[in-house]
C-alpha cells in the first residue's frame, strides 16, 4: 500500500473537522496537514495544532519563497498548506488536507496524483442549522459563507469523491473506502 495525499473539502460548518478527527483517531495510517493561517484562533486553538497562526507579513514572505503547496486568501484571510510538512509526512502515513475549494484544486495541479473529496451537507437548510450550532459566526459571516455554497458546488466535478455527510457513521465510512481503495491503486 502506498500512502496518499487526500484532500478533503466542502462548505463551512459541513462537517470536514469533524469527519477528519474521527478518521485520525481510527486510522494511525493518516497524519492531518497543518495550514498556515493570518486569521486569528478561535477559543481552544492552539498554534500548531489546528494552525500554524501567522502574521500577514509573515505569511506574505512565505509565498514569495514558494514555500506553500497551496494558499489562498478568503475572508479577509490567508490558509494556506506548507510543502515541507507535506512532503515529509507523506514519507511515514498518508496526508489529510482539510482545505477549501480553491485549495484543494491547487494541490491537484502541484501533485496530480492528489485525490479529491468533497463533502456535501444533506441540504442548505441542514448547513444552515450547522453553522448557526457552531455560535462562533455572526449571522452575516454565516450568510457570506452560505452564499461561496454555491461556487464550491460550481466545481463538483472537478472532484474525484463526493460524499453526502447527513449521519456522520456513514459518511466516515465512505471516507475510509475511499482512503483504502486509493492506498491499494
Amino acid at each position: 500500500m502506498k500512502n496518499i495525499l487526500m484532500a478533503i473539502s466542502g462548505p463551512s460548518g459541513v462537517g470536514k473537522g469533524t469527519l477528519v478527527k474521527a478518521l485520525l483517531a481510527r486510522r494511525k495510517d493518516l497524519i492531518e496537514s497543518v495550514s498556515c493561517t493570518t486569521r486569528a484562533p478561535r477559543k481552544g486553538e492552539r498554534d500548531g495544532r489546528e494552525y500554524f497562526f501567522l502574521k500577514r507579513e509573515e505569511f506574505l514572505s512565505r509565498i514569495e519563497k514558494g514555500d506553500f503547496l497551496e494558499y489562498d486568501e478568503h475572508f479577509g484571510n490567508f490558509y494556506g498548506t506548507p510543502k515541507s510538512f507535506v512532503k515529509e509526512a507523506l514519507k511515514e502515513k498518508s496526508v489529510i488536507l482539510e482545505i477549501d475549494v480553491v485549495g484543494a484544486l491547487n494541490a491537484k495541479k502541484a501533485f496530480p496524483e492528489c485525490v479529491l473529496v468533497m463533502i456535501v451537507p444533506p441540504s442548505e437548510e441542514e448547513l444552515k442549522r450547522r453553522l448557526k450550532g457552531r455560535n462562533s459566526e455572526t449571522d452575516e459571516e454565516i450568510e457570506r459563507r452560505l452564499s461561496r455554497m454555491e461556487y464550491e458546488f460550481s466545481k463538483k466535478d472537478e472532484y474525484d469523491y463526493i460524499v453526502v455527510n447527513d449521519a456522520l457513521d456513514g459518511a466516515e465510512s465512505k471516507l475510509e473506502e475511499i482512503i483504502d481503495k486509493e492506498k491499494n491503486r
